[in-house]
């Protein structure tokens, strides 16, 4: 009898769970091809990838805020902007950050945030989470670093930007840089992944 009560409870916990749970999607592996989105950056405008006709490809960056590991990168991030947009490589930032688990993630905050840095590039807000999901974007910051190949969008690295998140000039391995690079002299990176480090994405579920 004993038995069967256990089962029975753990049967009813495996149907709640299944009702309430939001299904972890796996991401993307270096090869995929990348669906696009279209989302609103700090200005109001809505952003696709589409947007950018002359582009040879992206540097995808999902960030926020209120995680120190972002803001510790924000300065690389606009360089990282600065020097490879005239190339073909923009950076697109995006905020997974559900604003009602991080009040200081919200679209006005952005807003602020960008301005006070200068951000250089689109700072997108993925309303209702439904974009990092897709890529399988765990951390912020976390960089996907996408290639034009006839119409579609293949992922070429996945990870980190760099190998120090604190210490700028103790870096000694620019991944995303290396990568861009590489693309840029049209052979694949060399390192295409790496882990990435930072806080964790802000839920409310």
């Amino acid at each position: 009898m004993k038995a069967i009560k256990t089962v029975l409870v753990l049967s009813v916990f495996t149907l709640i769970t299944a009702f309430t749970l939001k299904p972890v999607e796996s991401g993307y592996d270096v090869g995929d091809t990348a669906i696009d989105f279209k989302l609103k950056n700090v200005d109001g405008k809505m952003i696709s990838m589409s947007d950018y006709k002359n582009a040879k490809g992206f540097i995808v960056i999902f960030t926020c805020n209120t995680c120190p590991y972002s803001v510790a990168y924000e300065d690389r991030i606009i360089a990282l902007d600065k020097k490879y947009k005239k190339k073909g490589y923009p950076v697109i930032a995006i905020n997974p950050n559900d604003p009602s688990a991080s009040p200081n993630d919200s679209f006005e905050d952005m807003k602020v945030r960008a301005r006070e840095k200068g951000f250089t590039f689109p700072y997108l807000f993925d309303d209702g989470q439904k974009v990092y999901p897709q890529y399988g974007a765990t951390k912020t910051p976390h960089v996907f670093i996408l290639k034009k190949e006839n119409k579609n969008l293949k992922v070429a690295y996945i990870g980190a930007i760099d190998n120090n998140s604190h210490k700028p000039a103790a870096v000694t391995k620019k991944y995303a840089e290396d990568a861009v690079d590489a693309l840029l002299s049209g052979k694949n990176p060399e390192k295409t992944t790496s882990r990435a480090i930072g806080c964790t994405i802000k839920t409310n579920y």
